[in-house]
């Protein structure tokens, strides 16, 4: 779907995303599903449609595929914000969001990350790029367990891409979502992370070592819809069109992410 549709679905006086008169609103928002590493973005945007009038949206922030998994098992959601195509697809395919909602209104890209104090220098990742070095002896690369997290199955496909994948496996450590990656490094339980680049700019306590070329994995977006549940909830709908919208392009900017063309 493109934003034109989207919008033309919104455009009521129930729907519209100026300041609306009390009785004209639900007395409770939508029930937003996020990826972890949407959490900051998500929250000041969730601020912003309070302050014209609305109620504030409710959320819920984890790694992609729980939410998904949960929706499917039905959780209440009325809005669902991925961090990969393929846990939208996962939910697309199973009748339980409405495909003419869709958007991918955003992109990320893919960083390695260190404590801030770490002595390591950043560095250029390639195909020759070896990252056993600076992980010293025993140390472990932080991202989500790639089995199911979609930050770790960016991850693991550029560590593919670099030939790094099989050596480096087994030092993973498989965190729920990107957050707890990032906490991770943060903590120095992990000399090196693979993280988004907005939850990098997001804490003081690491820095980043690299940005992985965007050749080296599928790229990083992010799709919203509203699920089947929420087909009728005008709160929802209209959540949705502020939170894909020109104004909202300007909190993600400011949060890192990279608003996309629909």
């Amino acid at each position: 779907m493109n934003r034109r549709s989207l919008l033309a679905l919104a455009a009521c006086p129930v729907l519209a995303a100026g300041p609306a008169p009390r009785a004209a609103v639900r007395e409770e928002g939508a029930m937003v599903f996020a990826a972890a590493s949407l959490t900051d973005a998500m929250r000041a945007l969730g601020e912003a449609w309070r302050a014209r009038g609305n109620p504030l949206p409710r959320f819920s922030f984890a790694a992609s595929s729980a939410l998904a998994r949960q929706i499917e098992q039905g959780a209440p959601a009325d809005l669902f914000a991925s961090a990969d195509e393929p846990w939208m697809d996962y939910l697309q395919q199973r009748d339980l969001i409405a495909p003419e909602t869709r958007l991918s209104p955003l992109a990320n890209t893919l960083v390695l990350i260190a404590p801030a104090g770490s002595s390591l220098a950043p560095l250029t990742l390639g195909r020759e790029t070896d990252l056993t070095a600076p992980l010293g002896v025993g140390g472990r690369i932080a991202t989500g367990d790639p089995a199911h997290v979609p930050v770790g199955t960016y991850a693991r496909a550029a560590l593919r891409w670099m030939g790094q994948w099989d050596a480096l496996a087994p030092r993973i450590a498989r965190a729920d979502n990107t957050r707890s990656a990032l906490l991770l490094v943060e903590r120095g339980e992990a000399p090196l992370g693979i993280v988004y680049a907005t939850d990098a700019a997001a804490s003081p306590k690491v820095k980043v070592l690299a940005t992985f070329p965007a050749e080296s994995h599928p790229p990083v977006t992010y799709p919203f819809a509203l699920t089947r549940r929420a087909a009728g909830n005008p709160q929802a709908l209209a959540f949705l069109a502020f939170a894909t919208g020109p104004e909202a392009a300007g909190t993600y900017r400011r949060f890192g992410f990279l608003p996309r063309a629909e």
